[in-house]
């Protein structure tokens, strides 16, 4: 009887070490697909934006999201590759219609909509390399914590080139205007023009 359960034991613990073996690479594999796909886009639209921006710090970022993010990628290809998991060579739909959504702009419309949107993906991508890289069960994980504090580095660079771009439209705006153009504030109380 003892044996019996015994037996019994160790086919549970075996199922269990299989479910959770597969659970964790069907994570990773999760995470490689979305990190491949992301840092494609990356790299897509810090090209797009190296060429096309118009503020010169946008630029700038562009050139660094390309040359990060594709050292990144050659990175996780090897490190995927050494577990098994396949990674994409095709951007994801939503990052293909990012793509194709920022690429029809120009300018400083551009270097908003393109800021704005790597402020964003650059929060999501610390939160999920963050929660991947507290596993430290795979390389995967390993790689998520290696990669983690440059993309903390780009989401702080990216927040600071952002409000500098916001800062320059707020300033094109009022150049825009124009002295002729300023209504006088229904606010303020009428100040005699002569005393």
């Amino acid at each position: 009887m003892c044996k019996v359960r015994l037996a019994s034991f160790a086919i549970l613990a075996a199922t269990l070490l299989v479910g959770v073996r597969a659970w964790a690479a069907a994570s990773d594999a999760d995470f490689v697909k979305a990190a491949a796909s992301g840092g494609m886009l990356e790299v897509d639209l810090g090209r797009f934006a190296a060429t096309h921006a118009s503020d010169p710090a946008v630029r700038a970022f562009g050139q660094r999201m390309v040359s990060d993010h594709s050292k990144a990628n050659q990175e996780l290809i090897s490190v995927a590759q050494r577990q098994g998991l396949t990674v994409p060579s095709q951007l994801e739909a939503a990052d293909l219609a990012k793509l194709h959504q920022l690429s029809k702009l120009r300018g400083a419309a551009f270097d908003k909509a393109y800021m704005d949107a790597m402020v964003k993906d650059h929060e999501k991508d610390v939160a999920e390399f963050r929660a991947q890289a507290g596993r430290q069960k795979s390389d995967v994980d390993r790689w998520a914590a290696k990669t983690l504090p440059t993309l903390e580095e780009h989401l702080s660079q990216a927040k600071a080139v952002a409000e500098r771009v916001a800062r320059n439209d707020s300033v094109q705006r009022i150049r825009e205007k124009g002295p002729d153009d300023r209504r006088p504030d229904p606010t303020e109380p009428d100040l005699p023009t002569r005393i």
